[in-house]
């Protein structure tokens, strides 16, 4: 891994050059605010901004012969007014992956996650929102998805102070109906992700997070946690006349079952569209 350092500087440096305009070129959103302020707002899960991001991930070390896995993320968020106090907030993530020969040797459309968070409108503190998690299956391929139907609930809560965003979101699922016959591993599996992002003049943000996965029905207990700790730089600028985010990042595996990652790269591109069309 070592010798892959180098390359991840480079793309994060690179990353944060290409996407850094001029001062009079930083974008606004519509009612006011600058870069900063709409950096803050990507910066917090239950802020009332339509976002629409693309991640890309490339994921090193897998299986017996240290493959690489490429994950493509599309995972827009869109907040709705439900009345005078609540805000619904639908987080969607479809995931396309291609898997080397040591995990399966497949590639296709993995199992999609959508979520729902019921939050206050009102500024609070913390800021938070509730509700359900579901997975649809959207392959057989036992490599790319579970089999199953998986539902359970999801949380999060956010702190907000200064240029300082932190908080967690959580969800735990459980599979409630297979897709077919074959006897495929019931799912019971949690997600903690912690963040922390600090948001500097011109909408640039640095951003530490995990996305911790935790497979209760895993045989061993050494095979229970996937422990990533991801670090980030993002940009905002713009595409055409919307605001747009272009990041560039990179993770360390810390905990991980047998024949588990590494490490990875990741790039995200996020696409913020006005509240009203």
């Amino acid at each position: 891994m070592r010798g892959y350092l180098p390359v991840a500087v480079v793309l994060l440096v690179g990353s944060y050059t290409m996407v850094t305009p001029s001062h009079a070129a930083d974008p606004t959103v519509s009612g006011g605010g600058d870069a900063q302020d709409l950096a803050k707002k990507l910066a917090n899960p239950v802020s009332d901004v339509v976002s629409v991001p693309l991640q890309f991930n490339w994921v090193n070390g897998n299986g017996t012969d240290e493959g690489l896995r490429f994950v493509t993320n599309f995972q827009p968020v869109v907040p709705f007014a439900i009345s005078d106090k609540w805000r619904l907030i639908g987080r969607w993530i479809m995931p396309y992956i291609s898997q080397p020969a040591s995990l399966g040797s497949a590639a296709g459309l993995g199992d999609i996650t959508a979520s729902a968070f019921f939050s206050p409108r009102a500024a609070t503190a913390p800021l938070w929102g509730v509700g359900p998690v579901l997975t649809l299956p959207t392959t057989s391929d036992p490599a790319l998805g579970s089999g199953h139907w998986s539902a359970g609930p999801t949380a999060v809560i956010v702190k907000q102070a200064g240029p300082w965003t932190y908080g967690m979101l959580w969800n735990q699922l459980w599979s409630f109906a297979s897709t077919s016959n074959l006897d495929r591993a019931e799912v019971s599996q949690a997600l903690f992700q912690p963040f922390l992002a600090r948001v500097a003049p011109k909408g640039v943000t640095y951003t530490v997070q995990s996305e911790a996965v935790a497979n209760w029905a895993a045989v061993e207990s050494s095979d229970t946690w996937t422990i990533p700790i991801n670090l980030q730089v993002s940009k905002v600028t713009r595409f055409g006349p919307f605001p747009f985010s272009m990041a560039g990042g990179f993770g360390v595996y810390v905990a991980k079952p047998d024949g588990g990652p590494e490490w990875q790269l990741r790039t995200n591109f996020t696409l913020v569209l006005p509240p009203k069309l």
